[in-house]
This record gives C-alpha cells, sequence and structure tokens, in this order.
C-alpha cells in the first residue's frame, strides 16, 4: 500500500513545470540539455520567457539544432499560459546575477545569437489526456456517476434512450468539425526573429531590445515583498520542485536588493539583505538536491 501511494519526483517536477513553473522547466531543460554541455536561465518577464543558453565553445550553442531542440522540449512541456520565448545564447561566464539587464543593455557583446518562437498550442485530445492521468480518481468517480445516472433513467423511461443517442451523435459531430478545421486551417507563421550578432558590428541597435527595469519600480521594496513570500511559502514546501521554485524566489529577491543603487539611504541595508537572501536560495537548492536524491 506504501509503494502504490508513493509519487516519482521526475513525475512532479514534469507536473510543476506544465503548471508553468520556471525553476521546474528550468530543471527539465538542464536534464535534457546536459549531454549537449549546455545549460539554461530562465526568468519570466511580460509574459514571455527569457531563456539564456550558456556553453563553454560556440559549437556547442549551434543556432538551428539549439533552437529546434529546445522548442520541441517546451512544446512536449506545454507550460501553462506560456508561449512566447526568447532564446539568448551565450559563451558561459561567472555567475552574474541580473544577467537578463545585463544582456538587455548591451547585447551586442554579450550574446552570439538570439531568437523568438512561439510555441505551438497543445493538442485538445492531448489536454483531455493529461488531466485525465494527473487526476485518476476523479474521472473514474465521474464516470461511475455518469453510468448510474443514464441506465437509471433508460430503465425509467425508455425515451430518453433516444435522447442521449442524439446529444452523442452531435456531440461526436462538433468534435469532428472542429477537429477538421484545426488540421486544414493554415497555421500562422511563427513570430520569428533571427539576429546573428557580431562583435566587431552593430548590427543590432541597442534600442530594439527594451529595458526590463522599470524607472518607477522600487527594486528594494519588490524585493522585501518577495522574500515575504517566499517567507511563507517556505513553511509548506515539500517536494523538490517545491524548493526549486523557493530557491528561484530568493534568488530574484537577492538580485533586486543587488540592484539599490549606493546613493540610496538604505544601501547597506540592502547589500545585508541581498547576502542573506542568497543563503537562503542555496539552502533552497540543497534541499531540492536532497529530495531528488
Amino acid at each position: 500500500m506504501v509503494l502504490k501511494n508513493m509519487r516519482d519526483p521526475m513525475d512532479d517536477i514534469a507536473q510543476q513545470a506544465r503548471q508553468g513553473s520556471v525553476a521546474a522547466i528550468i530543471q527539465t531543460l538542464n536534464e535534457q540539455l546536459a549531454d549537449a554541455g549546455v545549460r539554461t536561465r530562465a526568468v519570466l518577464a511580460d509574459g514571455i520567457l527569457q531563456l539564456l543558453c550558456e556553453a563553454a565553445i560556440p559549437e556547442q550553442l549551434e543556432q538551428p539544432v539549439m533552437v529546434a531542440k529546445i522548442k520541441q522540449i517546451l512544446e512536449e512541456i506545454s507550460p501553462r499560459n506560456i508561449r512566447r520565448v526568447k532564446i539568448n545564447s551565450r559563451i558561459v561566464r561567472e555567475q552574474q546575477l541580473l544577467w537578463l539587464e545585463e544582456i538587455s543593455r548591451d547585447p551586442d557583446n554579450q550574446l552570439l545569437w538570439s531568437e523568438d518562437i512561439i510555441l505551438a498550442k497543445p493538442n485538445l485530445f492531448k489536454q483531455l489526456l493529461e488531466s485525465r492521468k494527473n487526476h485518476p480518481t476523479a474521472y473514474r468517480k465521474k464516470s461511475t456517476l455518469l453510468k448510474s445516472h443514464s441506465r437509471y433513467l433508460k430503465e425509467k423511461n425508455p425515451y430518453w434512450h433516444g435522447i442521449y443517442s442524439g446529444v452523442g451523435l452531435s456531440i461526436l459531430l462538433l468534435l469532428v468539425g472542429w477537429f477538421l478545421h484545426e488540421g486544414l486551417a493554415p497555421k500562422p507563421n511563427a513570430e520569428k526573429t533571427y539576429q546573428r550578432i557580431n562583435p566587431n558590428t552593430n548590427s543590432l541597435p541597442k534600442s530594439a531590445t527594451p529595458r526590463i527595469s522599470s524607472p518607477r519600480s522600487d527594486p528594494f521594496v519588490d524585493a522585501v515583498r518577495l522574500a515575504e513570500q517566499a517567507s511563507v511559502a517556505g513553511k509548506t514546501v515539500k517536494t523538490s520542485a517545491q524548493w526549486l521554485d523557493l530557491a528561484a524566489k530568493w534568488e530574484r529577491a537577492s538580485d533586486l536588493m543587488k540592484a539599490v543603487k549606493p546613493d540610496d539611504q538604505r544601501y547597506k541595508t540592502a547589500q545585508d539583505r541581498m547576502k542573506l537572501y542568497r543563503q537562503n536560495s542555496e539552502m533552497a537548492q540543497k534541499q531540492a538536491a536532497q529530495r531528488r536524491s
């Protein structure tokens, strides 16, 4: 009985990735790209999944191969509410906390290449299959209730047999019509922007990539708010994916504290909290590794 109720940690991570957890998506990508010597980082900004791919040599980051592989992995995951993805590529460097701001300010010298992709919408039947796989007990109960109710109505009045047959045929025709529409309708071209960057030329104007940070935002206040959320979430985390998600929150809070300017009167406090939040992120990552092992 105990073995029957146990869940595979990888299944839990895959489910978290389908729900849209950025930490779980990063872990899935890193596991599948490890053989190619590529590691990834990601952050969700303005509804776009900003993805950074790093490797030791440019040959490991060949654009057509890497874009196709990442697109295939993400479409297999089908993360909820994520359709637009921007893939950025560069040679591996030392850990940078605010990497997205760095590549946004100076893409000419930061990146090998970048490309925008749009993930295909998951098939309706695939969504139904995933929902049934994630909630098998609920589907069995619902199916049993429907069968019992249908049997009762049929036994009570044979007239219902004709009604059920008509409704079933109507639903079948609607599904067939929808399937034909989706299969035969021309698919829109993916919104795709290709730009190869040569360090010796200014092929990409710096104004083409907008800054992510808003001048009205207060990084200190945002960091405190995010740290409070992470502190509350830390009381209930159990799975490896949840610990990874918590680690990402602490890391983001640390990044925001680092963004506080030296002329700010809260600068010294921000520096202390930046180190503390970084330690909390590292502890959460260790907990995630322990849960996986």
